[in-house]
């Protein structure tokens, strides 16, 4: 009699750490986990998010413009001088310090030149938003590839023992002559089939553990399977358009390109700013210590000097600088506008297909839960009617491949699914670590 297919498949997880070095199923690790690890180890997003924090200095920058600024200047010197044959001459030490400051009062292009920063800042963040959902996406992606690939294994493993078997009776009935050589031959072919099928299977679990282990920075990690029995989640809102209107509002790619656009038309007031005056407040006060022997006696002493009063700059004529400058710069408001039309039409496209493709993978996973018990139905069928002589070896080689084939699409299928959703938020520009939290909550504990 086969082995019950839940304890085979519970002894094919359990032995599967020993063969590929793997770690014990009590180690295993959350999605949850896993991320929170990557956001502090993966390269891409640490570069983003040091890119995100240097847009507030860039801020500061431009803020600076309407601050006050002071600078100190001093000077040294000695002046020679010679007077008319019979006068004499002499000469004079000094030295000075002064304080100069000013107060911007009224400056068009400063004032455009800090909104252009705080826009810019805005759309920094909208990049590490951006980076953050590539990174839920990355890790659970790695994540449930390798959970696949070790499904894919033991699947394997299954058919390669179910072949064994049935190798072993064709070869029984052969010797007692109930059955031809063929039946041996054809158990023979499949069972060399199913060694390489298994070696395939264990590289691309290896394979998929140095993918996962690189993105978190770990090694060794095993992944939680998929809580049973499985429930994958409804798709909410069930309507396209829904996350059509979703994804106009929230994405990041949207906000940017838009932050964009506000920038452009901020650089058009940048550049019409060039014909008007600018108004300062400027005051500087100082002092001057004066030494030295003239024709007429010794002078010395300190000399102190303050100032306060508006400036004014009024530019007159720029040999037409500033009105090319205009042009251009209305020019790139419509490559802004233009470019914010194709992010929104991206955007929009992106969200349709992942919101079709995720209500496909639903319908997949269904009918391949139906084919699963179907299979199993039609295998047990075959296997007695191989034991009482109405069926060959051959049907059941057949109806063992197509089961284990079944249930390995069946399980990619699932992770596929919970895939989608997470790709389906991610095109909406809606996905965060609240989403993430709710795949995990589907893993065994």
């Amino acid at each position: 009699m086969p082995v019950p297919r839940t304890l085979a498949r519970l002894a094919l997880t359990l032995t599967l750490a020993l063969p590929l070095g793997l770690p014990a199923l009590a180690s295993a690790q959350s999605l949850q986990s896993l991320y929170e690890a990557a956001r502090a180890y993966d390269a891409t997003y640490l570069a983003a998010r040091a890119l995100a924090d240097s847009a507030q200095y860039r801020t500061e920058q431009a803020l600076a413009l309407k601050r006050p600024s002071a600078s100190l200047s001093a000077t040294a010197g000695r002046n020679q001088f010679a007077l008319p044959q019979g006068l004499g001459g002499g000469g004079r030490n000094s030295v000075g310090v002064t304080l100069n400051g000013s107060l911007p009062l009224f400056n068009r292009a400063s004032d455009a030149g800090i909104a252009q920063a705080r826009k810019n800042q805005e759309a920094a963040q909208d990049d590490l938003r951006s980076a953050g959902q590539d990174l839920i996406v990355r890790v659970a992606q790695a994540y449930f590839n390798l959970l696949a690939a070790q499904d894919a294994l033991a699947t394997t493993r299954s058919s390669q023992a179910a072949i064994t078997e049935q190798l072993a009776s064709a070869k029984r009935n052969f010797e007692v002559g109930t059955a031809t050589i063929t039946d041996t031959r054809e158990a023979q072919a499949r069972y060399d089939l199913a060694v390489a099928q298994v070696l395939a299977a264990e590289n691309t679990v290896r394979t998929s553990q140095v993918a996962l282990d690189q993105l978190v920075g770990r090694t060794g990690v095993q992944p939680r399977p998929l809580r049973q029995p499985v429930v994958l989640p409804a798709t909410q809102p069930a309507d396209v358009q829904a996350w059509v209107m979703l994804a106009d509002s929230e994405h990041p790619a949207i906000r940017k390109a838009q932050a964009a656009l506000d920038v452009a038309l901020l650089e058009t007031d940048k550049a019409r700013a060039g014909h008007l005056p600018t108004l300062s407040l400027v005051g500087s006060t100082g002092a001057t210590q004066n030494s030295g022997l003239q024709s007429f006696g010794t002078v010395s002493g300190m000399t102190r000097q303050t100032s306060i009063g508006v400036q004014l700059d009024l530019p007159l004529y720029s040999g037409g600088a500033v009105d090319n400058r205009v042009r251009e710069t209305v020019a790139l408001q419509e490559k802004a506008r233009d470019d914010l039309q194709a992010a929104r039409r991206g955007v929009e496209q992106g969200t349709q297909l992942a919101f079709y493709n995720l209500q496909s993978g639903l319908a997949q996973v269904k009918a391949l839960e139906a084919a699963q018990s179907s299979s199993q139905l039609a295998l047990e069928a075959t296997q007695l009617g191989y034991k009482v002589g109405v069926r060959v070896n051959v049907d059941v080689l057949n109806a063992q491949a197509q089961l284990y084939t079944t249930e390995r699409d069946l399980a990619k299928a699932r992770y596929d699914v919970l895939m989608g959703g997470l790709k389906l938020r991610q095109a909406a520009g809606a996905l965060d670590d609240g989403d993430l939290q709710a795949v995990n909550r589907l893993l065994a504990p």
